[in-house]
């Protein structure tokens, strides 16, 4: 196709299953391929996101692609107001700009960061469930702070995505990984404290980001240990974890492409 677009989006993932559209599951691709089918007619049209995300996890800054065989026959503005207006409430259209038939969104995507919010002991407000993870024991928080550092350079990280088909490099590079009390968001309804993790790297593995999460709710349990925790990221470690941390706390919250 010789038309390619950017569309930033933002969704609230707590009622899909993740991005990537599947047989007799509603996903965001889904819902964002219905809307633009209805607006775009018999115009063939195919979308590419920067990245899939899981079921219940939500994005602040989701980046597609939208390939088209002819150009928009309407400005950015008027395209966003009336995709906007079609999609459903927990789905939203930022902005679209037209980028060269030589971009990649997968492979220009230079920079990603998530965070993951939580809160430990008594159970949270039911209106908190759709963007914070609730651990109902009490957490050696100052712990998990000191841990977080351990994950920030270039290490084996195997011991935490699962088994893909043609993963021939486990190492990945995070820049960022820091554990604070949450002052970024908050409601009326937030409970008195919780917490966010932020982490940026070029990329990750699939499910990498809740189960770095994972660890560290584990370490605060006191189920693992520091010294589990950094021979866990040594080159060629056998460690598998298997306590994945639940989507609900995670959002895609930066994307950068160059």
């Amino acid at each position: 196709m010789k038309y390619q677009y950017v569309i930033r989006m933002q969704y609230l993932g707590f009622r899909y299953s993740g991005w990537q559209r599947q047989p007799g599951q509603k996903t965001v691709e889904g819902m964002v391929r219905k809307t633009l089918k209805f607006i775009f007619g018999d115009i063939p049209f195919r979308v590419l996101a920067a990245g899939r995300t899981d079921a219940k996890v939500s994005a602040l800054a989701a980046a597609v692609a939208l390939y088209l065989d002819e150009e928009l026959h309407m400005d950015g503005e008027e395209f966003i107001s009336l995709f906007n207006r079609n999609l459903p409430p927990d789905i939203r259209a930022l902005d679209i700009s037209v980028v060269p038939s030589e971009f990649n969104i997968i492979k220009d995507s230079s920079i990603k960061e998530y965070t993951y919010l939580f809160s430990t002991g008594q159970k949270i407000h039911p209106f908190c469930a759709p963007i914070m993870a609730c651990i109902h024991e009490q957490l050696d928080i100052p712990l998990m702070i000191s841990a977080a550092s351990l994950f920030i350079g270039t290490h084996d990280f195997s011991a935490y995505t699962v088994k893909q088909k043609g993963l021939k490099d486990p190492n990945r590079t995070v820049t960022l990984c820091e554990l604070s009390l949450n002052t970024r968001w908050q409601a009326s309804f937030f409970p008195e404290q919780s917490y966010l993790l932020q982490i940026r790297a070029e990329g990750f593995m699939r499910y990498q980001v809740r189960m770095i999460m994972g660890a560290l709710i584990e370490l605060g349990r006191g189920n693992i240990s520091l010294d589990q925790v950094r021979a866990s990221l040594e080159p060629g470690n056998d460690t598998r974890w298997t306590y994945v941390a639940p989507g609900s706390g995670l959002a895609l919250n930066h994307i950068e492409f160059g």
